[in-house]
């Protein structure tokens, strides 16, 4: 392993140099916690596991589905960081407690702090952007709103951090997806190096159902699987198993559920940091799958027809056309899912995916965090707001989106959603010059 400590050094002695320039990291203490961890306190969300010359993070919110935290996020930042500079630990692993790997960001948590700063500001509907003070700005509530926006700041902020930390690792990555696998699920994931699916994996990109736009480097893996079913993903937000994760390229290798102990009890004994020694290790303990006839990577050739059209109306008719046609459920399902999520979401998330397939990990990551914090916006964030509300607080599954329909959504607002941040909205930065990406 003396090449990879070797390496390791070299980049941190380059980046400590940089990281006030960078604006690096937050203390973990100074990060507040959103809810806590099902067991105990905050500081439990992210736990470890030692092995013989590996370490593992395991996700640990399992009443949440160890949906993601700021302060999750920069544990894993800081142990990950760790982990690399250590010459005796030679690959890395994460998994979840529970019956998911991780179900994404806390987005419930996120829409509180956009209702906290509205309940607290004289102006009436106020969200995050329009929540930055300028340099002369004071009065009630002010100092509240200032703390809800950077918490949110923080979180967008960490999380993609740590997947372009991830996407540029130096030692070997297994992540364990055994259960359900969703949004910012897959962002601290997919950019490793290996993938295990299991026969209790649930994968999908939901966003455009809660108002949003499939972010955490989703931009990124989405737009580079075969043909164009990046661009159906992104925009039905449907669910893949795990067999059709391996069909996909999303998982690199497949094992039942039930034989998990066996893969780990393997790696736990390897003393490698060689990415090939693990790979014929996962493949020995691993099980062979095929997608189900009803799976979606059968109908490829039709995806492709109908989702490579230039806009979302053309998608919906294409697709309509093909259902008319076909007469099977998974077309008449997608269809359904379009027609059910926000027609803003769908604009932006199209643009997302064809701007993404011609960016790099970092290119996407930054472009994500301008959407994400344009999203929170005053103009954006009912969206948002009503996308959560209707599917994961209230759960009446009848949201009211703002424009209602895909034909009041124009040119401008797609933009708007797109474009560079204001003077107190800084851009996010990415250490690119002393980590380069491997994807």
């Amino acid at each position: 392993m003396p090449r990879l400590a070797a390496a390791a050094v070299a980049r941190r002695a380059g980046e400590a140099l940089r990281r006030g320039a960078l604006g690096g990291l937050r203390p973990l203490s100074s990060l507040n916690p959103s809810h806590a961890s099902a067991s105990g306190s905050a500081s439990d969300e992210v736990l470890v596991e030692g092995k013989a010359t590996a370490r593992a993070a395991v996700l640990n919110r399992p009443g949440y589905l160890n949906a993601l935290t700021t302060t999750m996020g920069a544990r894993l930042n800081k142990f990950y960081e760790s982990w690399e500079d250590n010459p005796d630990i030679g690959f890395v692993m994460m998994k979840g407690s529970g019956r998911a790997f991780c179900a994404g960001g806390d987005v419930v948590r996120l829409r509180e702090l956009i209702n906290e700063g509205t309940s607290t500001s004289s102006v009436t509907p106020i969200a995050l952007t329009a929540l930055y003070p300028s340099p002369a700005s004071s009065g009630p509530g002010s100092s509240c709103i200032s703390s809800s926006l950077e918490e949110c700041k923080d979180f967008f902020k960490t999380l993609y951090m740590f997947i372009y930390v991830l996407g540029t690792y130096l030692k070997p990555h297994v992540a364990i997806l055994d259960g359900v696998t969703m949004g910012g699920g897959g962002g601290v994931s997919i950019p490793g190096t290996f993938r295990i699916a299991t026969d209790r994996t649930v994968f999908a990109t939901p966003e455009v159902h809660i108002g949003f736009h499939p972010d955490a480097a989703a931009s990124f893996y989405l737009s580079h699987l075969t043909g164009h079913v990046g661009e159906y993903l992104a925009l039905t937000g449907e669910k893949l198993s795990g067999a059709d994760m391996i069909a996909l390229g999303l998982a690199t290798h497949y094992s039942m559920s039930e034989h998990l102990d066996l893969v780990d009890d393997r790696l736990a004994k390897l003393v490698t940091d060689d990415p090939s020694v693990i790979d014929s290790s996962l493949a020995q303990y691993g099980d062979m799958v095929y997608p189900a006839k009803t799976s979606i990577v059968h109908r490829l050739e039709v995806i492709d027809k109908c989702f490579s059209h230039e806009t979302v109306e053309e998608i919906v008719d294409a697709l309509e056309s093909e259902a008319a046609k076909l007469n099977e459920e998974w077309c008449t399902l997608a269809l359904k899912r379009l027609k059910e999520a926000s027609p803003l979401a769908l604009k932006v998330s199209l643009r997302s995916i064809r701007e993404g397939r011609y960016q790099t990990l970092d290119e996407c990551l930054v472009r994500e965090y301008r959407m994400s914090i344009n999203g929170f916006s005053k103009q954006f964030s009912h969206e948002f707001c009503e996308g959560v509300r209707a599917r994961l607080v209230d759960k009446d599954l009848a949201p009211k989106w703002d424009p209602p329909a895909l034909e009041y959504v124009s040119k401008d607002m797609v933009d708007a959603y797109f474009a560079p941040l204001g003077e107190f909205d800084p851009e996010l930065k990415l250490p690119t010059e002393s980590r380069e990406a491997f994807i």
